[in-house]
């Protein structure tokens, strides 16, 4: 990546994720990438997770923080998500707007050598940050951590609505093709669209859920650009029918295989270090590795069936349980595990550095919640998935391994001990899989390069970022607001409503 001109003043950007372990994991490593350009970086954790990450910062970045306005015991789990979203925007807003501050002076070396905020990109789930910063003069760009095809779903609720294919009702025939989003009329079905589109409550209406994302991501449309972790050889088509909403959208990952930095530095659970050295006592391509993300919960009976597939599967495996991932049962599901694999062929741990567990020549296959970035650090490494998605995003991620990209298998909405076996074999033994996720780790690899799309959107970015640009008159917005109101007048007045 260019360093920056010696001829242009400094340029400070202000990075604020999302206070969720995904979203740090992408948004960090896009902070360092900024680092490389010659750019000054504030990352703006809040003040409970900047007392849990590694804060080991460089001369030109720092960490700061805000409150999120919740107790220190508060749980902050997949339950509590629109608890977070409530409390952070009230809370953060006056620490955030004072290290924008800055901005408004004519000094060019504030706050202890760095120079003011020139520039804000914000998760796209805090339209507040956006808003705040516009209000004080501060360019404001969206970054949103998950992929263009899951974004593409939520920008289409109000047509899906229209249409009537969303919300999906109880008892519906899940493998109904949708239409309503555009590009995807071949191959989407009702149960891969984002968990929220089904019906909620006993007159099926639509899921609160859905319609924050929904509000969130026809705000997009406010920033000055929109970035995705994403390349253009992944989500193309996506991607094309995104832009005529946006104002503009740069696509520059994935971020993971840019960075340099040692997972850890982005992780809020402490890792065990002692994986690849119990991967390293096994042969190449013989270990399933096993995660599901940092905020799945599962039940009882669904760890039973998962282990029961995982031990019926015949290989060795290692599985990133979180604390918090069973409830109280979770000391009897981790001896029950190594119990039932025997200690050679089984290693439990809480998390795992999973850019190098991927990496690792013994790992055969990835069982994974298919998150963003659990699917784009597999995608990388050349690693054949088998997805059992959650929530959110994550039912139409593994829709796109398996049906569009060739790189995996899709067991959404089953958690069966004969499928759980079976699918893990056949990711572990599948050659026409292997190619197919290898072929697609070379393109991503070119793609990272000098010269490659998402090589040349970032230096297009970092153009876009200094002073030069940031200056220049503000581009003509689509009207995605009436669009959205001559499709669904309901819904756009219930995104409205919604603080």
């Amino acid at each position: 990546m260019a360093d920056r001109p010696t001829d242009m003043a400094p340029v400070h950007v202000l990075v604020f994720p999302w206070p969720l372990q995904g979203h740090i994991n992408s948004m960090l490593p896009f902070a360092e990438g900024l680092l490389g350009a010659g750019v000054h970086v504030t990352f703006l954790h809040t003040e409970h997770n900047l007392r849990r990450v590694d804060r080991a910062a460089s001369p030109r970045l720092r960490f700061a923080s805000v409150p999120d306005g919740l107790p220190d015991d508060h749980p902050r789990s997949v339950a509590h998500l629109s608890e977070i979203g409530r409390s952070l925007r009230p809370s953060a807003s006056a620490a955030y707007r004072a290290l924008l501050a800055p901005a408004l002076s004519t000094g060019s070396n504030a706050d202890g050598g760095f120079p003011p905020v020139s520039c804000v990109v914000a998760d796209g789930l805090l339209p507040f940050a956006i808003d705040i910063a516009e209000e004080l003069g501060v360019p404001a760009l969206a970054f949103r951590t998950e992929s263009a095809c899951s974004i593409l779903a939520y920008l289409s609720v109000p047509s899906l609505v229209g249409l009537g294919e969303v919300p999906v009702p109880a008892g519906a025939d899940l493998d109904e093709p949708v239409r309503g989003v555009p590009g995807m009329e071949g191959f989407l079905r009702r149960r891969d669209l984002p968990s929220s589109c089904r019906g909620h409550g006993e007159a099926g209406e639509l899921d609160p859920m859905l319609q924050v994302l929904a509000k969130y991501t026809a705000h997009s449309c406010k920033a000055r650009a929109l970035i995705f972790n994403t390349t253009a050889s992944l989500e193309r088509s996506a991607l094309a029918h995104i832009a005529p909403h946006m104002r503009d959208v740069f696509a520059i990952g994935p971020l993971n295989a840019i960075s340099a930095a040692p997972a850890s530095a982005t992780s809020l659970w402490r890792e065990d270090d002692g994986c690849t050295a119990w991967l390293d006592g096994h042969a190449d391509r013989s270990v399933v590795y096993v995660s599901l993300g940092s905020l799945a919960i599962i039940s009882r009976e669904q760890f039973a069936e998962f282990l029961s597939g995982l031990v019926g599967a015949g290989y060795a495996f290692l599985w990133a349980l979180r604390p918090d991932m069973v409830g109280a049962s979770q000391s009897a599901a981790l001896q029950e595990a190594v119990d039932a694999a025997g200690k050679s062929k089984v290693r439990v741990v809480d998390w795992a550095p999973q850019r190098d567990v991927l990496r690792h020549r013994a790992v055969g296959c990835f069982l994974t919640h298919a998150g963003w970035n659990s699917t784009l650090e597999g995608i990388a490494e050349g690693v054949p998935l088998a997805c059992w998605p959650f929530f959110a995003d994550q039912q139409i991620n593994s829709r796109f391994t398996a049906a569009v990209w060739g790189t995996g298998l899709d067991m959404k909405d089953v958690c069966e001990r004969a499928v759980v076996e079976r699918m893990v074999r056949e990711a572990m033994e599948s050659g026409e899989l292997r190619r197919s996720a290898q072929a697609l780790a070379r393109q991503v690899t070119r793609d990272i390069a000098e010269g490659g799309s998402s090589a040349s959107e970032f230096e297009r970015l970092v153009g876009w970022i200094f002073p030069n640009r940031l200056r220049a008159q503000p581009v003509s917005l689509p009207s995605i607001q009436g669009t959205v109101q001559s499709t669904c007048p309901t819904m756009l007045s219930a995104m409205q409503c919604i603080p």
